[in-house]
């Protein structure tokens, strides 16, 4: 496997809760083959997700935290 050189910029404060990660085209799409982001099923999961965001039928939440409840 190829690695994959990305930049990843701190914030200017420390207060700011952002990053900046940098790639190029190239790389990202070696990314996200990797991640199965190409994957039949992954995509499908995606139309799902968006069909049910335009029904409504998704929650609002502050962290991936409270995905685990």
């Amino acid at each position: 496997m190829t690695s994959l050189t990305i930049t990843i910029k701190k914030p200017q404060t420390k207060r700011s809760r952002k990053i900046l990660v940098e790639m190029d085209a190239e790389k990202f799409e070696k990314l996200a083959a990797s991640l199965g982001f190409f994957n039949p099923e992954f995509l499908k999961s995606l139309q799902q997700a968006e069909e049910d965001f335009k029904l409504g039928r998704f929650k609002k939440i502050e962290s991936l935290k409270e995905l685990r409840k």
